[in-house]
């Protein structure tokens, strides 16, 4: 009889949990003073996506709650990082908005990260990273449709 712990998917999950672990502890090392990985995590979907996003949308990408983004949109207003605003074509809707500030907040932690980045890029070739993606689509494509851990 096999162990829990010897089953492949219980093994997957188990080096997708230490991954995560890893490079939120990168990325926190090399946040500025005073912020926090979530609210990098606002500025990095932010910068990626470009701005006016509305924040159910950030909500739902992130997977955070409605309560969780609004007191991460909170500090990073407090913190003239991002703005939130009311649309002005329909004023029922929001959008947040980046800042200079917090702009250059999420490229100084980037500049940060970019040794570490190029290491990474270094230690696998783009065919591995490409080979591996399949699998974890799916993988979380599946989570998000059987709800696993929602509740």
């Amino acid at each position: 009889r096999m162990a829990v712990e010897d089953h492949p998917d219980v093994q997957v999950f188990d080096e997708i949990e230490q991954i995560e672990y890893l490079v939120r502890n990168a990325v926190t090392r090399v946040l500025p003073v005073g912020l926090t990985y979530a609210q990098f995590e606002v500025l990095n979907l932010l910068c990626r996506r470009g701005d006016g996003i509305a924040p159910g949308e950030i909500a739902r990408a992130l997977m955070l709650t409605k309560s969780s983004l609004n007191h991460t949109l909170q500090r990073l207003a407090a913190r003239k990082l991002a703005q939130v605003e009311t649309s002005k074509s329909d004023g029922r809707r929001k959008r947040v908005l980046l800042t200079a500030e917090g702009r250059a907040a999420y490229m100084q932690t980037m500049a940060s990260l970019r040794p570490k980045l190029e290491g990474l890029r270094d230690g696998f070739t783009p065919k591995e990273f490409r080979e591996a993606l399949p699998f974890l689509r799916a993988l979380r494509t599946w989570l998000g449709e059987n709800a696993v851990g929602q509740g």
